[in-house]
């Protein structure tokens, strides 16, 4: 270990005496400031950023500075309401491609991108890379897992909102499947 700060920490950026999760906290906040990302600092060491993508419209992201490593947390969705094995499977295939984060559980059956990098990948490039991975990861993996996991209720919403003349739009994605006159 060098110990010195973490990659990208700014030097004076931190009190003298300043702990590793206060040098990096203070580097997150930097770099998220220098990507232009909004974020809340509920406490000490955590941000919320809120990702915006085209597919999932928000991945709500945690980054949480520990003594020893920084850790990334977001929600993608629910436990599936059927076809189980091939939304696990689905999802697990893709964790072997993925850089900084992988599909993981609750004890609920809920599934999260999780990752845990050291401090010292705390810079803006290597934020960037993780924020941009999660989005990605998130957007891109969307609507085929929710098509998997939750086909019925995705048709059973489209036929609700058709016969009440309800906006589909955020429903389009399913179309081919979900539409009886497509």
């Amino acid at each position: 270990m060098s110990g010195g700060p973490p990659a990208g920490a700014r030097s004076g950026s931190s009190p003298a005496g300043a702990g590793p999760v206060e040098v990096a906290s203070s580097a997150i906040e930097s770099a998220l400031i220098e990507l232009g990302l909004p974020f809340e600092n509920p406490r000490p060491g955590a941000y919320l950023i809120k990702l915006e993508g085209q597919h999932k419209l928000a991945t709500m992201t945690w980054l949480v500075a520990g003594q020893h490593s920084l850790g990334v947390e977001a929600f993608f969705c629910r436990q599936p309401d059927e076809n189980h094995a091939a939304f696990y499977r689905f999802l697990l295939e893709r964790n072997g491609r993925m850089y900084g984060v992988r599909f993981t559980l609750d004890p609920v059956g809920d599934v999260y991108l999780t990752g845990r990098l050291p401090l010292s990948a705390v810079s803006t490039a290597d934020i960037d890379r993780l924020l941009g991975c999660v989005l990605s990861y998130s957007d891109d993996n969307f609507d085929a897992a929710l098509e998997l996991g939750f086909a019925s209720a995705i048709r059973r919403e489209w036929a609700w909102r058709a016969e009440r003349g309800e906006s589909l739009a955020n429903l389009r994605a399913f179309a081919r499947f979900a539409d009886p006159e497509g």
